[in-house]
């Protein structure tokens, strides 16, 4: 395949009495982000590589047509042995450890800034008014059955999913067409070895059982006793578990399904993906972490929600796909409730069980 005339271009070479050839057999190439530049070369008289096999050795970034990087270096080959192929480990190496590559962001600081600040107002002007339209309608919190309490619980999460997820996409969007790796959510392939999300949601899955677990441990190891529990969503939301269907289902529509979009796209489709513009990979699956322990506001699960938290941000890198925490998550959240409506359903005091485990 020919090579563009914009990428390629051929000039003589000034010193024949060096080459002792014809001009045209002694080019010397300089790869650059936009065109390949021929450079002269005194010593050597050999066939310029084709832009094709330069493309190759230089890869570009997935979806972007932009070069990676600088490469200076001399491409030729010998006529009697064609052009010349990469190395073979190359492009293997190129593909090695996917959790570790980093994003290609198309928006700086500002809009990071700027998304994260709308996020939070958004998040708080929704509870604001949600409030004043249930006072408008007369709503009694006090005299609402639990069934009711439920439904208004779940119309408001399903409020400030709707607007918050809003907000970062209407201020994202402006940046489109930009890399296919962000805010993905694409349900083909999921046994894929390499990046398939549900392969790799229940790997994560049961990583996080298992790494939540030491956590657990090594907090009653180090404080004697677990940290008490009593400002935990879930026991605010104890009444609700197991009293009837309806107020099943609304819990698991909240936990299983509105909070696990909104907070994976926030933190690890979002707020991670930015972050790598300035650290690595894992450092910013850590960074995040940590933003997402903070924002769940209970100090005494911090270690758990951290732990959690670095085990979705590193799913997600490996799969490049939201449907992937998104998954753990709501396994994670709906196994909760499951199980605290069936220990409800057998009798046990969940109240308690949660402040003793």
């Amino acid at each position: 395949m020919a090579s563009p005339p914009s990428l390629l271009r051929l000039r003589p070479c000034p010193c024949p009495p060096l080459c002792g050839r014809s001009r045209s057999r002694s080019q010397h190439l300089h790869l650059s982000r936009q065109s390949l530049h021929p450079l002269t070369s005194p010593r050597t008289c050999r066939h310029p590589v084709a832009a094709p096999v330069a493309e190759r050795l230089v890869p570009r970034r997935p979806g972007t047509g932009r070069w990676t990087g600088i490469v200076a270096c001399r491409c030729s080959y010998d006529a009697e042995n064609g052009p010349p192929t990469p190395p073979p480990d190359m492009e293997k190496s190129l593909d090695e450890w996917p959790v570790l590559r980093r994003w290609d962001v198309p928006w700086e600081w500002p809009t990071i800034s700027l998304t994260m600040v709308a996020c939070a107002v958004s998040f708080l002007l929704t509870g604001m008014v949600e409030q004043s339209i249930l006072e408008q309608l007369g709503f009694q919190v006090g005299e609402a059955t639990l069934d009711e309490k439920a439904e208004v619980l779940f119309l408001g999460q399903f409020s400030t999913t709707a607007v918050v997820l809003g907000s970062i996409f209407g201020i994202t969007n402006t940046f489109r067409p930009f890399s296919d790796d962000i805010f993905r959510y694409k349900f083909e392939e999921p046994f894929k070895l390499q990046n398939g999300w549900l392969l790799w949601a229940g790997i994560g899955l049961l990583v996080a059982i298992i790494a939540i677990a030491f956590a657990g441990a090594a907090m009653t190891f180090l404080n004697g006793e677990m940290p008490h529990r009593e400002t935990n969503s879930l026991v605010i939301l104890l009444p609700l578990i197991g009293s009837s269907g309806i107020s099943t289902a609304c819990l698991l529509g909240i936990t299983g399904v509105l909070a696990p979009i909104l907070e994976e796209t926030v933190f690890r489709g979002f707020l991670m993906v930015s972050l790598t513009m300035w650290f690595s990979t894992p450092y910013a699956v850590l960074i995040t972490a940590a933003m997402f322990a903070f924002a769940h506001l209970t100090p005494g699960e911090f270690p758990q929600l951290f732990v959690l938290g670095v085990i979705l941000g590193f799913s997600y890198a490996q799969t490049r796909n939201l449907l992937t925490p998104i998954a753990i998550h709501s396994v994670w959240n709906s196994g909760v409730i499951l199980l605290l409506t069936f220990l409800q359903l057998q009798g046990y005091d969940i109240k308690e069980l949660l402040q003793a485990s």
